[in-house]
């Protein structure tokens, strides 16, 4: 069968689904409902042929799986034809299948199915709209109402009287107290404790004489006033929730007594001993009211539900009670389990200081480990988990087995790593500045090693509490994907930081080659250049672990390339005039035209090279002003302290004087000075007398030269003027100042009276 048949037979059983459709939406005989159209009504009968090879191909097995299959190979055809719906769609920035989108889809499944748990959890323990829908229709109900307050006016004045009862025994058997309280023995020694007991049983005795004479009255009266059987079993409850209270109380005046320091059975102080009666009175009081509540309840149509949530909530307030009572004693249990201090002088040995480890540790962490058990308990007991408080012994011995393991182990592998990179004199020595790179990675190695340790544990503690962590990391599971993915991560990272350390050693190895080989010029232009090397290293290296790690998790870092890509071109366009600077800047220093204590001059401005950074300079003038000079204005450099130089010097002698003689005398200066011992390391050749440079107004120029070090022209130009200065007053040669001579000349009488009068001078 063709596709051509197999759409044509297709189309043919559409239409006879539309026409049995229409077929059994027309009305029945005398239903009066509106006609269909006749346009749509069939008026002929259907063509029998088709019909008839229709079934023929539906009854045959053969020539049905023909024609499933021909639709089968028409539909990719007609989708190929159809433009995808999201063809225009930007690509997704994680891909379906990556590890990021897996740790995204796992995280929301399980944050979903935990907040699932969770409110299940909660409705399970406390459920609340129970309570609440009795409590309305115990509101509503005119019969609960009448029967509330039945129960309550009796049980209050059965509760009163039996309250006074009490009130009065207790009165009256007050001084037999104090008399047991003067008998009892002041002495805290074992004996003395032994004589107290009978008369802390007789004080027990006459603290439960009250709660009889309460009893007597209040289950007398319960008989009196023929309540309802309701109200019966609510007074009975009552009753007895406060009979036990009361008795409990007792017990606990018998072991703390915390007004009589002679009848107490329990070595502990007085503050001691009324912190704990006050905290087990209100433990007491909620256990008991709480039960009180939840059996007069029940007499009231309070839900089974109801019933155990108040019970679960009255054990959860205790739980919290005690998690305060913890909080509050931390530091003195601390301190009591905390090992001693040593004497001074006295080294434990291996075992004594593990154990001294051992009780600091648990000193510290006691009161976690106890709220954690307090409320896991109350879990157990609220879950009414099976077998519950057995599984959470098990839980907790191994949860502390687990923990401890991993403490020592992480113990164990920091001070291997903390021994691996100690660092020997003769290495250090070796290699300068080894010691202070290798400090810096070694809190973050120690750090990665502990969350590792960290992470094993906690996977062991899941396994251990019935979660099958181990099950995670099965083949082509989501923990088998991260770890591969944590791992190459962790390895791109390390070779990153090998990379960038070896390249620091090896430029460091080359500083100190040149300072060995005294290349001054050369190291000065390295550690010039080395800021603006590691920064750009800094910023490949960085590049490149970032994409690593991106699309080891599944980002799709093409998008970010493209985008970078356009910023930087955007970048590029819009600060010509930064990447001008940055490019003559980097030719300047490659091409070595100046370096750091350069003396230069650039941009019309002199000064000391201060600082170079990737698009300007600094430089420190002689006034101490400080010029800031980006590289693309920079046209020329003059760079006055690269090899040598020379102290220029132009000697300004009178006319009258010898300038051979004057040109002696200035060698002999020179000579001298290179003699000196402060001048002679700076000073390579004799002077060069240059000549009589020209003829000035008031005297003759002498041009000299002295060859000296880079940077000492100035120096040795100032202290050779000296020099000169004073010799030159020696020996007599003049040094001229600008002045002017006046010539007067005498002319004949004769040419005096024959000459024609001259207009007068102006004067100036």
């Amino acid at each position: 069968m063709s596709i051509s048949q197999g759409m044509r037979l297709l189309a043919l059983l559409l239409s006879l689904v539309l026409l049995a459709g229409q077929a059994m939406a027309q009305p029945e005989p005398g239903n009066p409902v509106a006609q269909p159209p006749a346009a749509i009504t069939p008026t002929g009968p259907i063509v029998s042929p088709e019909i008839e090879a229709l079934l023929k191909v539906l009854q045959d097995d053969g020539r049905r799986a023909e024609l499933i299959r021909a639709l089968r190979a028409a539909a990719p055809e007609s989708e190929a034809e159809a433009p995808p719906a999201n063809s225009s769609a930007e690509p997704a920035l994680l891909a379906p299948n990556t590890l990021g989108a897996q740790l995204l889809q796992g995280a929301s499944q399980r944050l979903a199915t935990a907040s699932d748990q969770l409110v299940a959890t909660v409705s399970a323990i406390a459920d609340l709209p129970a309570v609440l829908n009795w409590l309305t229709s115990l509101v509503r109900d005119p019969v609960t109402q009448r029967r509330v307050l039945d129960a309550s006016w009796k049980l209050m004045l059965v509760l009163g009287l039996g309250l006074a009862a009490e009130w009065m025994a207790a009165r009256f058997l007050g001084r037999f107290r104090d008399r047991l309280d003067a008998h009892a023995p002041t002495e805290a020694t074992g004996w003395a404790r032994v004589q107290r007991v009978p008369l802390v049983l007789a004080r027990l005795g006459l603290d439960l004489v009250p709660i009889a004479a309460f009893a007597v009255v209040s289950y007398g009266l319960i008989t009196a006033v023929h309540p309802l059987p309701t109200t019966q079993l609510v007074m009975l409850t009552a009753n007895n929730a406060y009979m036990a209270s009361r008795a409990v109380m007792a017990a606990a005046r018998m072991l703390f007594s915390p007004a009589s320091t002679h009848l107490r059975l329990l070595p502990v102080t007085d503050e001691t001993a009324a912190y704990a009666t006050i905290w087990l009175r209100r433990i007491v009081v909620v256990l008991i009211t709480s039960y009180a509540v939840a059996e007069a309840g029940l007499q009231f149509g309070l839900p089974w539900s109801a019933y155990d949530s108040i019970l679960r909530i009255a054990l959860l307030l205790v739980t919290l009670l005690l998690v305060i009572i913890i909080l509050q004693n931390r530091q003195a249990v601390s301190d009591a389990l905390r090992a001693p201090e040593l004497a001074e002088g006295e080294e434990p040995d291996r075992a004594r200081r593990f154990f001294r480890m051992l009780r600091d540790r648990a000193a510290d962490i006691w009161h976690l480990v106890a709220i954690a058990w307090l409320i896991a308990a109350w879990g157990v007991w609220a879950l009414e988990v099976q077998y519950g408080f057995w599984r959470l012994l098990r839980v907790s011995f191994s949860t502390i087995l687990i923990l401890s393991l991993a403490k020592f182990a992480d113990m164990a592998v920091r001070r291997v790593i903390h021994r691996g990179f100690r660092i020997t004199p003769d290495l250090s020595a070796r290699y300068p500045g080894l010691e202070a790179r290798s400090n810096r990675y070694l809190p973050v190695l120690k750090g990665s090693a502990s969350l590792a340790f960290g992470g094993i544990a906690l996977l062991f503690l899941l396994e251990s509490w019935g979660l099958e962590a181990f099950a995670w990391f099965g083949h082509g599971k989501l923990g088998n994907r991260l770890v591969s993915s944590l791992f190459s991560i962790a390895l791109t990272i390390t070779l990153a930081l090998v990379i960038w350390e070896g390249i620091n050693a090896a430029i460091q190895r080359h500083l100190e080659r040149l300072s060995r080989d005294a290349k001054a010029a050369q190291s000065a232009r390295v550690r010039t250049l080395l800021p603006m090397l590691r920064t750009a290293l800094l910023a490949v290296i960085l590049i490149f672990v970032v994409l690593s790690v991106l699309t080891e998790i599944g980002v799709n870092v093409a998008p970010l390339i493209a985008g970078a890509g356009v910023v930087g071109i955007a970048v590029g366009f819009g600060s010509q005039r930064l990447v001008q600077d940055v490019i003559t800047g980097i030719f300047l220093l490659f091409e070595d035209a100046v370096a750091v204590g350069d003396v230069v001059q650039l941009g019309g401005l002199n000064g000391v090279v201060e600082h170079l950074s990737i698009r300007s300079i600094k430089l420190r003038a002689v006034d101490g002003s400080l010029h800031i000079i980006p590289f693309s204005a920079v046209t020329s450099v003059t760079n006055q302290t690269r090899d040598f130089a020379f102290a220029v010097i132009d000697v300004n002698v009178d006319y009258r004087e010898d300038t051979d003689k004057v040109s002696e005398t200035l060698r002999q200066i020179a000579s001298e000075m290179r003699e000196d011992p402060r001048w002679r390391p700076v000073i390579r050749d004799d002077l060069d007398v240059m000549g009589v440079e020209r003829l000035a107004d008031s005297g003759v120029v002498i041009r000299v030269r002295l060859k000296t070090e880079a940077s000492q022209r100035w120096a040795v130009a100032r202290e050779l003027n000296r020099r000169i200065k004073r010799r030159f007053d020696e020996l007599g040669i003049e040094i001229p100042y600008p002045h002017q001579k006046l010539v007067l000349e005498e002319k004949h009488p004769a040419q005096t009276a024959n000459a024609a009068p001259e207009p007068p001078a102006a004067l100036s």
